[in-house]
This record gives C-alpha cells, structure tokens and sequence, in this order.
C-alpha cells in the first residue's frame, strides 16, 4: 500500500471534461439539445427533454472512433493513430398520460439511459533530440534519501524492498530505489549509509528519446430521468446519475545518448496506471415554450462526487559501458502498488438553450453552457498533498464556456443535420491547452415506428504533453484530431 497520493490535474482533468457521445441525432447537432428534448441523448442535457417524448421509445447507438495525434518535440515531427469501436448508448423512456383531461399535469415520463461521456482509447508517439534526461527524473527524486534504503539487505530482493519503499516512504523512494539500482546515478560518497547527496552517471548533452503513451477505457453515466409536463408550454425534469470510471494507461520511454563522461547510455522506463471509480451526481432543468415556434431551457448539473482506487507498476531496464565492458541491468519490481482510495469532486456546470422549430420542416437550436474547472477538488483536503495539488489547480485552470448550435431539415421521412461545437480551454494559460472546434454533419430516415440515424463528428485540439513532471519537464506539442461515426437504431412503441 503506497503512502503518498500521485494525483494531479492532468488526473482531475481526465475525469473532470465530458464529450457526451449519445445518439446519432444528437451528435448530428453537436448536442445542441438543452432546448428540445425528445431525444435519449438530450435528456443528459436537460432532463426535462424526457417530458417532450410523446410515445414510448428506445434505441441504441454504437460508433467508430479515430483518434489522429501529431507531435512536435524539440523540431521532430511524429504521428500516431487509434481507432476503435464502442457503444455510445443505450436506453428507454416511458410515457404515461394522464387519465385526467381536466388536469394541467398533462403526462409523466420514465427513462432509463446509459451515455458514454469520454472514451479514453487512444495512441500517443513523441520523438525527438531533447536536451534534458529521464536520468535527471530519478535523480532529483533520489536527493535527500538516505543510501541504506536503496540498497538491498542480506537476502532482500528487488521486490521486497521496492514493496517496503512503496509501504514506508512511497513513490518518490521507490523511483530513487530504481534509479539507484539501474545504475543511473552514484552516492556522492559511498562509503556512508547516511549519504543522501547523489551524482548523476548520465553526462550532458543530446539525449534521443521516444515515448510512447497507451490507453484505453471509458467514463460512463447511467441516469434514471424523471419528467412532467404541465400544461403545454412547460416541462421539467431531475436525473439521477451513477457515473463510473475504467482507465488503464501505459508509458514507456526509451533514451540513448553518446555523450562524453556518461557511462549509462541507454534507459527504457515503463510505468503503468490502472484506475476504477465511481461517483454520484444529479441534474434538475426547465424547458418552456415561450411562443408558438420558440423555447428555452435551463439546466443545473451538480458536482460529481467520485470515490476511485489506483494502482500502478513499473519497470527499468539501462545499458552502462564501464572499463570498456557493456551490461544491461534489468530492474522488474514484479509488485503493484495499491494506492488508498481518494475522493475527487468534479465541479457542477450551469447551461442555457433556445431552440426555434420551423413548423414540421426544421428547426434551429443553441446551447451555451458555463464550468469553473478550478473548483475541481481532492480529498480528503486535510491530506497535505492534496492541499498542494488543490491550490496549484485553483490557480491555473480557469471557468470555461460551451458553445453549440445545430440544425434539422427534413423531408418527408429524411432529416439532414448539422452542427458546431466551440468550447474554451480550462486552463488560463492557452499554450498548454487551447480550444476546442468541432464540427457534426448526419442523416436519418424515418420508417414509421422505428428509424435509422447516422452522423459524423469531428473536433480538434492542440495542446502541451509533458512527458513527467519530474526531472524531464519537457513538453511536446500535440495536435489531436476525433473524428467519430455513430449509428443509431430506435424504436417508438
């Protein structure tokens, strides 16, 4: 069990931004929903959306994912792609009209609905000829600990130690633990136990680097939406929302250098997360027909409370040339660090829709919507790491608007749409990550009690990828390009 917590923002980012892939309707129009309802999708947008449904209805929707990265790393150019297939969602609603001709209370609904919120498959590859080493990674972390806890005991193996450091000391040890007997660096003298001053056997100079970046899984929200109409003109909602998390990631670095006085010329370090969490949330929201042809609607999402666990392994392998002689020290620990379970509240979000319908032929529809990312919280708050991390992420990320505007034109049974998606950066400052485009184009046909859906969505992002914030601090520029087709099969009963 590690003592210390290794969360932060990149971490509460993660789990933090939604991309809603619902249906193909509603990823058609960019989500711009918030003002219409009668769509499974919308419905995690204003749950108020699931009182306009007039008959009962499921679907499902499924897509395929591409995920196209390319890199800047110190004047090297690298491209990496995934693709991958998954399910957006799935779900039903039930309407239930009142008996009561007489009563303003004109119908209740039910709905049941799964929506994938992120979808974490994706491939990152940097390479180029920095000027800063993993070695200085280790190194820094190494400074202050005393030699006799990297160094193994009598019978004591890698991974008795490594396991004690990860119990006693926690992650920053055991780094230094793998620095040490990778051979990256020396004690300043030796023949101390107490010695905690380290000098670095990797020289100066040009370091050619690759990293490579894995992962794969998904956030998800189940709701439970419960809907009313009263009269005509208004309709209101609440969801309640289960929400979990599945992310594993994998890292490996790879580093070469000819420099003169390094007597390590070759790192390869691979580092692995697993997480699984859960968490809570609710929404409650408003749509209101103000004339004929023109509603609007409000929205209030609650924070997201999140329970999540962790675990991680690691792995070291370097290559040393020492009097002429050149050996390969393979450091596997073969233990899994089991982190204790963190909290993490993720901020509410506050969005306001109009929509204007052209009758049976059209309509037009606009969501804005408002999210300070600098509430995002670790906890406990008493724990002094998350205290850090806290007040770090409360000065550097920002609130940031959601903008979405879509359409629908139809022809008899075919519906053509389109829609745009801007979103701001979280962060105050746009050279680590800057806004978000996207575009949306779909189709559907109609075929009475059931129809078919298609829809293309694409959005692009730049934004800095540090490649550990320890040591090697630097950064290469990425440029990421989601390009997505849903399909959506529905039934109206």
């Amino acid at each position: 069990m590690a003592t210390i917590n290794a969360q932060n923002i990149v971490d509460g980012l993660r789990y933090s931004q939604e991309n809603t892939t619902g249906t193909a309707r509603f990823n058609a129009m960019s989500g711009a929903f918030g003002a219409l309802g009668g769509d499974l999708s919308a419905i995690a947008i204003n749950p108020a959306g699931g009182a306009v449904f007039l008959r009962n209805e499921a679907n499902i929707s499924a897509g395929v994912r591409d995920t196209d990265n390319e890199t800047l790393y110190f004047g090297t150019f690298a491209k990496s792609l995934k693709s991958d297939v998954n399910l957006n969602q799935v779900g039903g609603v039930f309407v239930f009209d009142n008996a009561d001709e007489t009563s303003n209370w004109k119908k209740f609904t039910l709905g049941i609905n799964y929506n994938n919120t992120q979808n974490f498959d994706n491939e990152l590859f940097i390479a180029g000829n920095g000027n800063n080493s993993i070695a200085d990674f280790f190194l820094n972390q190494a400074q202050g600990i005393p030699l006799n806890l990297l160094q193994l005991q009598g019978s004591e193996s890698i991974s008795d130690l490594y396991s004690y450091l990860g119990e006693t000391q926690g992650t920053a040890a055991q780094n230094a633990f793998l620095g040490y007997q990778g051979f990256i660096f020396d004690p300043a003298d030796p023949n101390n136990s107490n010695n905690t001053e380290y000098i670095s056997n990797v020289a100066p100079g040009s370091f050619n680097q690759e990293y490579v970046l894995l992962s794969d899984g998904y956030s998800g929200k189940y709701t439970v939406n419960l809907a009313t109409q009263y009269t005509d003109d208004f309709f209101f909602g609440i969801n309640l929302n289960s929400h979990v998390i599945d992310y594993r990631q994998s890292t490996y670095l790879s580093e070469i250098n000819n420099n003169q006085g390094s007597t390590v010329n070759q790192i390869g370090f691979e580092n692995n997360l697993s997480v699984l969490g859960s968490g809570f949330s609710a929404q409650v929201g408003a749509i209101a027909k103000i004339a004929d042809n023109f509603r609007v609607g409000l929205t209030y999402d609650t924070p997201t409370w999140f329970n999540i666990s962790e675990e991680t392994t690691q792995y070291l392998e370097t290559q040393r040339t020492v009097d002429g002689q050149t050996s390969t020290a393979v450091i596997d620990p073969n233990a899994l660090n089991i982190y204790e379970d963190f909290n993490l509240k993720t901020p509410g979000k506050l969005a306001a829709s109009a929509a204007y319908v052209f009758g049976k032929s059209g309509l037009i529809s606009f969501d804005y919507s408002y999210k300070d990312y600098s509430e995002i919280k670790f906890k406990p708050t008493s724990d002094p790491a998350f205290a850090t991390e806290n007040s770090f992420i409360s000065n550097t990320l920002q609130s940031s608007s959601t903008f979405r505007i879509g359409g629908e034109y139809r022809l008899d049974e075919v519906s053509l749409r389109a829609g745009y998606r801007f979103e701001e950066s979280p962060y105050e400052n746009k050279q680590l990550m800057d806004d978000l485009n996207g575009y949306s184009l779909g189709v559907g046909y109609s075929f009475g009690n059931y129809y078919i859906d298609a829809s293309f969505i694409s959005t692009e992002q730049e934004r800095q990828q540090q490649l550990y914030n320890i040591g090697l601090t630097d950064s290469a520029l990425v440029n990421t390009i989601n390009n997505s087709f849903v399909f959506t099969f529905g039934l109206k009963l």
